[in-house]
């Protein structure tokens, strides 16, 4: 079964610095139907205007992974790391006990483009962590790649919890395929474009959500990104 999480419902916070879109309930939004998706708690698409951002604020037993789309987020934390994370580059957190950081737009000119996703870790009270690596079109064209996972794989960031992260690159008409064991969950965000999954149109923005699913079928139907979580 796949059902569509569509963009245009999701829901909105805007400021004049900011727009972010919830696809999981979020701060002041909530939606008894979308509070989370088995360990996936939080996919938000921010807009970030330039030289604005969020704050020192803190969070805690949270996975937070930072995927850039266009742009440059300025990062700092209480660990005592302050780098930049370019469009192409993904950043893990693990809060655990507590940390406190800030997410900056540096450029003076750009607005920032990003998903903000939180994943449950599989337990409370752990050590925080930092991790950040590059993902090349090269990496990702044409095919689903691993980005992060339990067991920190094939140079894959680190998740605390059973998850898997790919993602993908697709030229128009190319397709991918991915198998899903019985057990398992996926979600697929797509970032941008327009992919058919098994049938169903999901374009930028939007989420798939799919259960009991053998194999999911994945064709871009103009160049897009995506993401694909696979879950227990």
């Amino acid at each position: 079964m796949i059902s569509i999480r569509k963009s245009d419902e999701r829901g909105r916070t805007r400021t004049d610095w900011l727009l972010s879109l919830h696809t999981f309930s979020f701060a002041d939004y909530f939606d008894p139907q979308h509070v989370e998706f088995r360990a996936l708690r939080v996919i938000n698409e921010d807009t970030v205007q330039p030289g604005t951002g969020f704050g020192p604020h803190p969070h805690r037993d949270m996975e937070i992974l930072t995927y850039v789309l266009a742009g440059t987020v300025e990062h700092q934390d209480s660990m005592g790391h302050r780098t930049r994370v370019a469009a192409g580059e993904v950043q893990r957190m693990t809060a655990g006990t507590g940390v406190v950081h800030s997410e900056m737009n540096p450029s003076p000119t750009d607005a920032l483009h990003l998903l903000q996703i939180w994943i449950h870790p599989e337990r409370k009270g752990l050590k925080p962590e930092f991790e950040q690596r590059r993902i090349t079109a090269h990496d990702t064209r044409g095919r689903l790649q691993l980005v992060a996972s339990r067991d920190g794989r094939e140079g894959a960031l680190t998740i605390h919890q059973d998850v898997e992260l790919h993602a993908g690159l697709l030229d128009s008409g190319q397709r991918v395929r991915y198998p899903l064991k019985p057990e398992r969950y996926a979600w697929i965000q797509v970032a941008r474009g327009a992919v058919d999954v098994n049938g169903h149109r999901v374009s930028a923005g939007d989420g798939a959500a799919a259960r009991r699913v053998e194999e999911l079928r994945i064709a871009a139907e103009r160049p897009s990104e995506i993401l694909l979580f696979d879950l227990a």
